[in-house]
Order: C-alpha cells, then structure tokens, then sequence
C-alpha cells in the first residue's frame, strides 16, 4: 500500500491530476499495487480564505506518505511570490528534497522546434540541485524604495549539499545505463569561489565511477549545445539556478509544458511529483486542458517508488495516446481533458 498526498492546488491542477489518478487505479487494476489517496487543499483558494500556505503541522502531516502528486500552485488574485515560496520551496526545504529530477525526452508524434531533429536527439536528464544555491532567501535590502537602494541575493553552496547532488547523479547516470555520461553544468571561470567547490567535488566524486565518463560544460555552452547537439547529453548535474532555466530550455526542445513532468526528490525521504506547467486559470473548468505532463509524473512517481514495469507500462500507454493527439495545445488536442485521461488508461491494458 502506498500513501499519496494530493495536491491539486490551483486553475487546472484539480483537472490534470484527476486524469492522472485515473490512469494510476488502471495500474492498480492490472498490477495489483494499492494506492491510498488523501487530498488536500493546500493553495491560493486556501490562502484568500485563510491566510495559510502550509505550516509545520502540515509538514509533519506529509511526511507520513510515500510520496506527494501535486497538480499546479498559481492563483491569480494572490500576489506572485507568496504560493512559491510558502507552498513549493518550503516543501523542498522543510521534506528536504535536494534533488530536482528533470526528464527531458522527445516522444513519437510529439514536434519539436530543432530542426532535424527526432526522439533518437533527444533524450537526457537534467539533475537540479534543489535546496540551496540562490533560491535559499538569504539577502536583504539596505534602504529599500530610495535612490540609494542596495539589494542583495546570496548564492550558498555547502560541501554536504554539493555532493550529495553529483553523487545521486553519477548513481542515476549509471542506473539510467545509456550513454553513461555525466556532464556538470556551471560557470567555473566566473563563478571562482562556489562553482570551483561544485567542479573540485565533481571531479574527486568521479574517481569513484571510472564507468561514467565526466564530462564539464559552461552553462552558456550548455544552452547552445541543447539546440545544436542536444544528442550529446546524457545526465546533465547543476546548480539550483542554472538548473531553473535550463529545465525551460529543455522542456521547448521536448515539444512544450504539456509533456514536460518533473520530481523533487529525497532519496530517503517524501518526494513530490508534478507536470511543469503552470495552473493555466484561464482554462481552468474548460475540459481542455492537455492532462499528458501530470500523467507522466505518475509514471515518475511510479518509478521513484520501485514499480519499475508499471511505470514501463504507464509511459508506453503515453506514447500509443501521444500518437492520437492532433495537437499538444489545450482546446487543439482532438479530445477533451477526460477523454485523453481514458485513451491513456485504455492503452495501459493494452
């Protein structure tokens, strides 16, 4: 029995999550693995009633599950900043999921804006460190709102955290068995004090995998490479930042928001599975909106949890409904929400 805390959270997440619920109790009913779902309603509808996020109490409620399915946090009469922060980074905080798990893979049928390139180009994965960097909050202001205004944002890159990442990415690049290349992405003739501790843990954490081959790439080299050559990469390892835009790069490059899913993950912990896409508020009760990227974070969510067949099965069911779709837009599918979550669950017993 597995528990999963549900979140749909705001606009389409409820819509999108439904759909990808549906296709897991189709793997219930082929596979013989139990879910327990628990909902909650954790987002800006929550907030402008309540004033709360989620607090500690809350936290210490999520870490009784196995893992959490979340649908989208967005809600457009809550001012940005507060839903992320209060919501998604103290979840990554607080359940400490250091790792930010980005697929980025071409499916059949599904187009991509590189020339002459196919699904056989592009497949890899992006490994974001998840908790540190400049995404921690550390800074301030100094006479905030005058001329005089000083702002200031600190990158904080620890040994433990920088390591525990490179070390989770040789260990995936090496369980994923394809290319065995392991590519660190950061910025090491500009960045001298904090990429020079990523590049030396790399670089000392690869005599422990002489089957992976390291491999170094300056970041702006990197975004030239996922266009011109994205066959190159394998598992690509990274800073919380530069992991961010990246992960939009490749989510472009693998047909768009709708097929791009995305984990934060604690190996030894709660991990939260999720489509990449924001809550979409105007498409939000329309039965439009394209489910394929929150189905394909339970098949992620599968996969975290040791239901590797299932999890094949999920994809592949992906793949033949991929194949189906006149367009990946929403309202330009061909089907509705639903009736994209149902082809999904017929292909699975297929």
């Amino acid at each position: 029995m597995y528990r999963i805390a549900v979140i749909p959270g705001d606009g389409t997440g409820t819509e999108v999550v439904r759909e990808g619920m549906k296709a897991l109790s189709k793997i219930h009913d082929l596979f013989g693995i139990d879910f327990e779902f628990t909902q909650f309603d954790f987002g800006g509808a929550r907030y402008l009633k309540t004033g709360k996020t989620i607090d500690d109490e809350d936290i210490e409620t999520l870490k009784r599950f196995n893992a959490i399915y979340l649908g989208a946090v967005g809600h457009p009469k809550v001012q940005p900043g507060i839903l992320e922060k209060g919501i998604l980074l103290k979840l990554r905080f607080a359940l400490d999921q250091y790792i930010n798990l980005r697929p980025v893979k071409l499916y059949p049928n599904v187009p991509t804006p590189l020339a002459d390139k196919g699904p056989d180009d592009i497949d890899f994965v992006v490994v974001r460190e998840n908790t540190e960097g400049l995404y921690c909050g550390a800074g301030g202001f100094l006479k905030k709102g005058t001329p005089d205004e000083v702002a200031i944002q600190e990158m904080i890159n620890t040994r433990k955290g920088v390591e525990r990442c490179i070390r989770y990415a040789f260990e995936y690049t090496r369980l994923r068995n394809k290319k065995k290349k392991l590519t660190l992405c950061a910025k090491t003739n500009v960045l001298t004090y904090a990429h020079d501790l990523w590049d030396r843990a790399f670089r000392e954490v690869s005599r422990e995998y002489p089957d992976i081959d390291a491999d170094y790439a300056h970041v702006d080299a990197t975004t030239m490479w996922m266009i011109k050559n994205p066959e190159w990469f394998d598992v690509v390892v990274t800073t919380n930042m530069f992991g961010d835009i990246i992960t939009d790069l490749g989510a472009m490059i693998q047909g768009g928001m709708g097929v791009a899913a995305g984990g934060n993950i604690n190996p030894e912990g709660v991990s939260m599975f999720e489509p990449i896409g924001g809550s979409a508020p105007k498409y939000e009760g329309k039965n439009q909106i394209n489910p394929i990227a929150a189905i394909l974070a339970a098949q992620m969510m599968l996969e975290f949890l040791g239901e590797r067949e299932a999890s094949r099965a999920l994809e592949n069911a992906v793949v033949s409904t991929l194949k189906r779709l006149k367009s990946l837009s929403a309202g330009k599918m061909g089907f509705t929400t639903q009736e994209v979550g149902d082809l999904v669950a017929e292909a699975i017993a297929d």
